[in-house]
């Protein structure tokens, strides 16, 4: 997938394209129907199939105070978008100034001009430019004036609950990561790189991995039965501990993981976590006694919630440059 950014968004790309427009944030499952539809539209047109999308996300410009914390991180959404086979990936770096261009300036100057838009796939009540002025009203009459088609995705969702990256950071939220799997179609993942901790869960017989990230989603505090994906490609099983460690009078918060069945060295190596269910709270024991036993039921839990988790649902995406 080509990834266009910079200046060269404003220079002529292609004579024909197929676009959508978001910022996907976390690609669920309604992005990915999105994305389909864009890709089979693509084909059948003989365009080129094209994602336009900003960085940083527009709150954060506009709004700090009210930006929502991302799901995933640049790189792991423009990996997600690259799997479902579209050809390129505009990125618009999103400043002050480029938020006081119109709508019809944007469509003009970006995605009709260098991008060569023939047609173009919205989500539903998606809107876009200075004020929020650009819709589908807009894109219709400009599209007449223009000669490029429209086509807006109704909400997609299951059992009445539409899927939406709000919903997905609620979820995350409540700790309830296996509900947010099913609005991502994939775990939640941390990607994160072994650095050196306390040692504490050596000195008890579980040594763990304490993981650094950038990552901004991290759900709450409490034991996760996770999949874990090292650099090498191999998964293995993991109980992972976001917490303080109250047990041994910890104040400050960590994300350790123990590998279960594992033996090998991963100081300093990249690890992703792919959360599939939360097994309980975090909760301070009467000393290291009661601690080992709730691990190991951890460890037992763990291993029976894995025995049926899906694997294909297990995304281990890496970064792409300096994510971590």
């Amino acid at each position: 997938m080509r990834i266009l950014a910079g200046p060269e968004l404003f220079k002529k790309q292609f004579a024909n394209s197929a676009l959508t427009i978001g910022n996907f944030d976390g690609v669920h499952r309604g992005h990915l129907e999105l994305l389909r539809i864009l890709k089979r539209r693509s084909q059948e047109l003989g365009f080129h199939s094209v994602v336009v999308t900003f960085n940083p996300h527009p709150l954060v410009v506009l709004a700090p105070e009210s930006a929502p914390t991302l799901i995933t991180t640049f790189g792991q959404k423009a990996s997600l978008i690259e799997a479902e086979g579209i050809d390129c990936l505009a990125v618009i770096e999103f400043s002050l100034e480029f938020s006081k261009l119109s709508a019809e300036s944007f469509v003009h100057e970006v995605l009709l001009n260098s991008l060569g838009m023939r047609h173009i796939v919205i989500g539903h009540d998606y809107a876009f430019g200075r004020g929020r002025e650009g819709n589908f009203a807009t894109l219709t009459r400009i599209g007449n004036e223009r000669g490029f088609t429209l086509e807006d995705l109704e909400p997609v969702g299951d059992d009445g609950q539409v899927f939406s990256s709000s919903l997905v950071r609620r979820l995350i939220a409540d700790g309830d990561v296996s509900g947010a799997s099913r609005v991502l179609g994939r775990y939640h993942i941390l990607l994160g790189r072994v650095r050196h901790g306390r040692k504490m869960g050596r000195q008890i017989g579980f040594p763990t991995a304490n993981i650094s990230t950038l990552c901004e989603l991290i759900p709450p505090n409490g034991v996760y039965a996770v999949m874990v994906g090292a650099g090498g490609g191999s998964l293995c099983r993991g109980v992972c501990n976001i917490g303080v460690n109250p047990t041994f009078g910890g104040v400050q918060r960590s994300i350790e993981v123990f590998l279960i069945d594992f033996s090998g060295q991963i100081y300093d190596q990249e690890l992703v976590l792919c959360f599939v269910e939360r097994i309980r709270e975090e909760k301070k024991f009467s000393g290291a006694d009661s601690l080992i036993e709730a691990i190991n039921q951890d460890i037992v839990t763990t291993r029976t919630i894995l025995d049926s988790a899906d694997g294909a649902m297990a995304k281990c995406l890496f970064a792409t440059g300096s994510e971590t």
